[in-house]
């Protein structure tokens, strides 16, 4: 049996008693979550050992007699920003992530009940602890169990993220196809059996409207209530951009996870690509322009998040999405495996200096993913093969795949 999990957004109806609430819940959050970290940073510095979760929730017990206010939140929202805390530092040292920063009002106002709320789906409201029912705007059936919620303002609206667990049989891909993918600017992916997708760039069609939103803010008075209502529109557009990108990546990620068991891609290093280029004063960058338009094209097709949902739908099918390294991948003629840089003279049209070999050069690099993928999956079985995107997701063994392709 396989657990998956799932997360149901829906946008929250609250009247203005629960919006108050819900203000003050975020507020006591915040509070804590600095509070502690604080506490934390104070520590480091003096040589002292990091405070353990259960050593945390001993300090919100001091503050809250410090700070009787803070018995008004259930608290439960409050080790569960203690928890998040507690990650954040987990994933610091070892090396997932940056340091733990404080959170600033305004940014990342949310909090998450593990336990003891209630779903209504058949009147369309959830009971939040000490809040009380909330109706929610129901745009499809929650499947799973139920584990945790989480409540979140975002551009002047609030959400509720139901996150559910659900046991299925193991799964058996449908498809018996392999296919592999070469990411690029012109064609966001291009598959080796010759289809393609087209770039959207939402963020380069609404930098108009961003940049006019980013200026009337500039001009209001930081904090006032004028200065929020521009924040809140300005924060409208970016969610619609992730929006209207995170829709566009879910119907081409299903797609090709439900036609093709086995995906290869390139083992690429998003962060680096999209690295500035500026440099320092002592040692400047160069082309720092041309690089600035191509890691901002990298960031507005989302490639991470592509990766990212192609991995969890291709382990929910059955599938399995393997990543080979990137060299030569553009080079390397598919006909006769000539290697050159020759081969690629433009950035569109691969032509082999060896054989002639001519075709366009996102479809040449799909043809030579999928070879390599072919070959480390022939070099054994799938726990000996390095470069998986997540070994965490593990698809089905070498053996048990070949026999579905077969």
């Amino acid at each position: 049996m396989k657990i998956i999990r799932k997360s149901f957004v829906f946008q929250l109806m609250p009247k203005s008693v629960d919006i108050h609430k819900m203000k003050k819940f975020c507020g006591c959050c915040h509070f804590v979550y600095n509070k502690l970290l604080e506490i934390q940073k104070e520590r480091k510095k003096n040589n002292l050992k990091r405070l353990s979760y259960f050593q945390m929730n001993n300090e919100l017990i001091e503050l809250k007699k410090e700070n009787p206010w803070l018995s008004e939140p259930h608290s439960q929202t409050l080790q569960q920003s203690l928890k998040d805390l507690h990650r954040g530092f987990q994933n610091f040292y070892e090396g997932r992530a940056n340091e733990p920063e404080f959170h600033k009002k305004g940014v990342k106002e949310s909090f998450r009940f593990p336990q003891g709320f209630k779903l209504d789906e058949d009147n369309g409201r959830i009971y939040l602890p000490k809040i009380g029912w909330v109706r929610y705007r129901k745009s499809r059936k929650v499947t799973g169990e139920p584990k945790n919620v989480t409540v979140r303002l975002k551009g002047g609206k609030w959400y509720v993220a139901i996150q559910t667990e659900e046991q299925i049989p193991d799964p058996i891909p449908k498809a018996t196809s392999s296919v592999g993918i070469d990411m690029g600017i012109a064609r966001l992916a291009t598959l080796s059996d010759g289809t393609y997708y087209e770039p959207r760039n939402y963020l380069k069609q609404y930098e108009q409207a961003l940049a006019k939103a980013n200026r009337e803010l500039a001009r209001k008075q930081k904090r006032s209530q004028n200065w929020f209502k521009a924040l809140h529109k300005l924060q409208k557009i970016y969610i619609h951009v992730a929006n209207a990108r995170k829709d566009y990546l879910h119907k081409i990620t299903s797609e090709i996870s439900n036609n093709h068991a086995l995906v290869v891609v390139e083992d690429l290093r998003i962060t680096n690509m999209s690295k500035s280029a500026s440099g320092t004063v002592e040692n400047p960058g160069h082309n720092v322009k041309a690089k600035s338009g191509l890691n901002k094209s990298i960031l507005d097709q989302g490639w991470g998040a592509f990766f990212r949902m192609l991995e969890y739908k291709l382990d929910w099918n059955g599938g399995i999405l393997l990543a080979v390294p990137p060299q030569n991948t553009s080079r390397t003629c598919p006909s006769c495996g000539h290697v050159s840089r020759e081969n690629r003279k433009t950035q569109a049209r691969f032509k082999c200096v060896s054989c002639g070999f001519e075709e366009n050069a996102d479809l040449v690099g799909a043809m030579n993913i999928l070879r390599a993928g072919h070959a480390r999956l022939a070099c054994g079985s799938e726990s000996e093969v390095s470069g998986a995107v997540r070994p965490t997701a593990a698809g089905t063994l070498r053996e048990d795949l070949s026999e579905q392709l077969c």
